[in-house]
């Protein structure tokens, strides 16, 4: 059995549970803490980052972007990356987008403001960042809408990881209310089709001591 160490909100984490739920491959999910520096996960893993996946034939790859390009090749049935080189292109420089843009523009000022800057420094968050943050997540739905409105999904006709990785940094935010979702009424539906997708059932599960998610977090219609 193949073993993924993850952290429920980080985003890049969810990508590949995402992934891995998507290609039907079964895998032991085990939290791991960033700032908590397990021994026996470091021992694995010197960085302490996630995600880290361990194989059942021995392999470790660790980080996001490393362990979707093994998945996709290793288990290529059901393709995420796209068929063509110039459906890969899109998929690849969406899942960028988001895995840079989205994470530095919102994810930073927000979910880590609010809820992981106490337990990385200590510290109670910054409410220039959020206030910047709340302004950022705008424009990324508006991208999201205009690229829903022009195809299926965010890449083209087909669901790839650029739909799961969008959907992976958005629920984290979506978690804590953080998704002004009523005035972004297509990327709203798109992102109902993506939660109402049976890989994304896990996510809606995840729960962080001291945090209950939002009311809506876990309703497919919502």
């Amino acid at each position: 059995m193949r073993t993924l160490y993850h952290y429920p909100l980080c985003p890049f984490s969810r990508k590949v549970r995402l992934m891995l739920a998507e290609k039907l491959l079964d895998f032991t999910a085990m939290i791991e803490e960033p700032w908590g520096g397990h021994k026996a996960f470091l021992d694995i893993n010197p960085t302490g980052d996630v995600p880290y996946l361990v194989e059942p034939s021995g392999d470790h790859i660790g980080g996001s972007i490393a362990i979707v390009e093994y998945l996709e090749e290793t288990c290529p049935d059901t393709p995420l990356l796209g068929k063509t080189l110039q459906e890969s292109a899109e998929v690849r420089r969406l899942m960028e987008w988001f895995d840079i843009r989205f994470y530095s523009d919102v994810y930073q000022k927000l979910l880590y403001e609010k809820v992981l800057k106490r337990f990385w420094e200590a510290r109670g968050p910054d409410s220039n960042a959020i206030r910047q943050g709340k302004k950022n997540i705008e424009t990324h739905l508006l991208y999201i809408t205009w690229l829903t409105d022009r195809r299926n999904w965010l890449a083209g006709d087909f669901f790839s990881l650029a739909d799961a990785t969008a959907a992976a940094h958005l629920s984290t935010l979506d978690y804590i209310s953080e998704v002004p979702w009523e005035k972004y009424p297509e990327a709203k539906d798109w992102y109902v089709r993506i939660k109402s997708r049976p890989s994304f059932r896990a996510l809606l599960n995840d729960r962080i001591a001291a945090f209950t998610p939002a009311s809506h977090y876990a309703n497919l219609d919502f």
